[in-house]
């Protein structure tokens, strides 16, 4: 388990849904039960580069062609119980904001997990070294 401190455990507000927030506030969430993780990725990066145990699969974009899910909102409420808050997980913390955009106009509270499951880009153009759940040392299998 990552360990944490107190700045990974704050709300960033935002605009168009309820707040971004470090992936160790996202898990401490989950294992309390009051948050459902959605993984908005699409089957193929989870099955290829690894998932979130429990996480519920929920595809923002398809692949191959990544054109969105029309089956988004409708997988999503039924992923999420009514009244209750969820944490959306993509690559790299962009689908996933795009996600809880639409997840707040769907009347659900949503927040978006930052840096993603990957992380950002480094110097050498590869993911998973620069921060992201992964990199974390949170919970995930291949």
């Amino acid at each position: 388990m990552a360990m944490t401190t107190p700045q990974d455990l704050t709300v960033i507000p935002a605009a168009a849904y309820a707040g971004d927030i470090p992936a160790a506030l996202a898990w401490q969430w989950v294992q309390a039960g009051s948050a459902v993780l959605v993984d908005v990725r699409t089957d193929a990066e989870r099955a290829w580069v690894g998932q979130v145990p429990g996480a519920v699969p929920v595809e923002w974009k398809q692949w191959p062609g990544m054109v969105n899910n029309p089956n988004f909102d409708a997988q999503l409420q039924a992923a999420v119980p009514s009244g209750g808050k969820v944490v959306l997980l993509c690559r790299s913390g962009v689908r996933s904001v795009a996600a809880a955009t639409r997840a707040a106009q769907l009347g659900i509270e949503a927040y978006n997990i930052l840096e993603g499951f990957e992380g950002d880009i480094d110097a050498n153009g590869h993911r998973g070294q620069l921060g992201g759940w992964r990199k974390q040392g949170l919970p995930w299998r291949q």
